[in-house]
């Protein structure tokens, strides 16, 4: 059982949006102390009458621990692992997606948070963004080993061929004696220029109202 904190929706219980519920979610937290001590002021054979419940079941009361968690990131601890993070409130998971990652919390929150990416890159982020508490599963995702060509071919991976080795017909680079693409720059397929500084220099020259 796991909590996501989700601002944009309305409240329907203490455990999901206990901010706002303050009262309720601390006066349900008391109870359940007493509860499970046995002893209420004025009503010890009330308490007694309860059920009893396993304690597990109000683990999830801590909230800035519990592993899947999905809560704002002032309200998780320094140095905590989480994944999925929001680059701004509310858009959704944008950070540490992939399987086996995950970043850490740094610094105490405040009104930024600082975040250690997997790359290593330490980034300032709304505390007021969400991020799940925890590892994305299947860590050995990036060290299996492909048996055959054939698996790649499942993945929906094609095959990439070179244009100079390709016919004429089939590419501006193909055709010619050797390795040689007819004393042009790089381009696509379809003869259009696929390095950088194509896309650096556009709209040089051009008018300017």
């Amino acid at each position: 059982m796991v909590m996501n904190c989700d601002w944009s929706k309305p409240s329907k219980s203490g455990f999901l949006r206990p901010a706002q519920n303050a009262h309720t979610y601390l006066r349900f937290q008391d109870l359940v102390r007493t509860a499970n001590k046995g002893q209420v002021e004025g009503g010890s054979q009330l308490a007694a009458s309860w059920p009893r419940p396993p304690a597990y079941r109000y683990e999830i009361l801590d909230r800035n621990s519990k592993v899947g968690n999905c809560i704002p990131l002032a309200d998780i601890r320094m140095g905590t692992w989480v994944h999925d993070i929001e680059c701004h409130p509310g858009q959704g998971a944008k950070l540490a997606q992939a399987a086996g990652t995950y970043a850490k919390i740094m610094l105490e929150p405040a009104s930024q948070c600082l975040v250690q990416l997997p790359s290593g890159v330490e980034k300032l982020i709304d505390s007021r963004c969400r991020a799940t508490i925890g590892i994305v599963s299947n860590p050995n995702h990036g060290a299996r080993k492909l048996r055959k060509a054939g698996q790649s071919r499942w993945l929906g991976r094609r095959p990439i061929v070179r244009g100079v080795a390709m016919n004429p017909v089939d590419h501006p680079h193909g055709g010619g004696e050797g390795r040689t693409k007819g004393g042009r720059p790089s381009v696509s397929p379809w003869g259009k220029p696929t390095k950088a500084g194509f896309r650096a220099v556009v709209g040089v020259g051009k008018r300017r109202i």
